[in-house]
């Protein structure tokens, strides 16, 4: 479970003047997502739970999936195509083994794993077949965008 995706140079600008309104927005969408499973139109989504890898709290964020065809679910570090990697990938490469997600009404222990190589490549087709979206944050910035691979963690598996 290498997490290496590096920042990149160019991409679309966060800007920090707006952390507070996307901090409630990210709010109102995790609840949305706990009542229908969707928050991006029709796309399917969950609520990813990580431990911050500087402050030790919990943070949750909205995110978009697919499903890999095998029972995981994939999930896409675009940052809406910023040179930055999201928060929420720092904290799942300091902290992967403390990964819960909320989906289907149900919360589950998860292991994230970042896809390299070929198999990336596959999943990047995938994802990008099924939602446009990713191949237009892509075009925004120069990093490549990491897919990370969730999968339920043993303990939790029924």
């Amino acid at each position: 479970m290498s997490f290496i995706s590096p920042k990149g140079t160019r991409g679309a600008r966060m800007p920090t003047a707006l952390k507070p309104v996307i901090k409630i927005f990210n709010g109102l969408i995790a609840g949305r997502i706990r009542k229908t499973g969707k928050a991006f139109g029709t796309m399917p989504a969950l609520v990813l739970t990580t431990v911050g890898a500087k402050s030790g709290i919990e943070r949750r964020a909205p995110l978009a999936y697919i499903s890999d065809g095998q029972g995981n679910w994939l999930i896409v570090a675009a940052y809406a195509g910023a040179a930055n990697n999201p928060a929420w990938y720092h904290n799942i490469a300091a902290n992967p083994d403390r990964v819960t997600i909320e989906i289907d009404g149900r919360t589950l222990a998860v292991t994230a794993e970042e896809l390299h190589g070929a198999e990336r490549d596959r999943a990047w087709q995938q994802i990008t077949d099924a939602y446009d979206r990713f191949a237009k944050y892509q075009d925004k910035t120069d990093r490549q965008l990491p897919v990370i691979r969730l999968t339920v963690s043993p303990a939790t598996a029924t």
